[in-house]
């Protein structure tokens, strides 16, 4: 029989589920409950949220997903919900639980797909989202920089060339 509080934990993991870019389980056995607080705090910076739900109440929020998770979603699980960044949040759970010695992923959700444990650990070794915008731009104004030296290597050669016959003369 669902209670109200039941009923409260799966319409806010709904809310959360329909925010989040990316969702990363987590098996937090080992950590002490001041590591998971100071691990909460990390993830707000970066805009993450980590929560602990009945595995069963988070089936329920997932729905159409449900079925392919049940195999990641046993024993005890904590959910990292990424809202801006799908990377930048991951990067530091992974940081954290490495420095602590305990815990692992177990999977995860990027968008729709379902991410295996190897899938995750890849994700979580790509750059950042402001890295890659920076490396886009990069690679889109490497042209239009070509473009100018090439345009603008001719007028230099004169520049050197007037420069040479004016140091010669003086």
């Amino acid at each position: 029989m669902a209670t109200q509080k039941k009923i409260d934990t799966v319409t806010l993991l709904n809310d959360k589920i329909s925010r989040a870019k990316s969702m990363v389980f987590v098996d937090y056995r080992g950590l002490k409950h001041k590591q998971m607080e100071e691990l909460r705090r990390t993830l707000k910076k970066h805009q993450g949220e980590l929560t602990v739900a009945k595995n069963r109440l988070l089936l329920r929020s997932l729905s159409d997903k449900a079925e392919s998770l049940k195999s990641v979603l046993s024993d005890t699980t904590a959910t990292l919900f990424a809202y801006a960044d799908e990377v930048a949040p991951l990067k530091e759970l992974l940081k954290f639980l490495k420095v602590a010695g305990f815990g692992k992923t177990k999977g995860g959700l990027l968008g729709n797909a379902v991410l295996t444990d190897a899938e995750v650990t890849r994700l979580a070794v790509l750059p950042t989202r402001d890295v890659l915008l920076g490396r886009l731009v990069g690679q889109l104004n490497a042209p239009i920089q070509g473009l100018h030296y090439a345009l603008s290597w001719n007028i230099n050669k004169f520049v050197w060339a007037l420069n040479a016959i004016q140091s010669k003369k003086n």
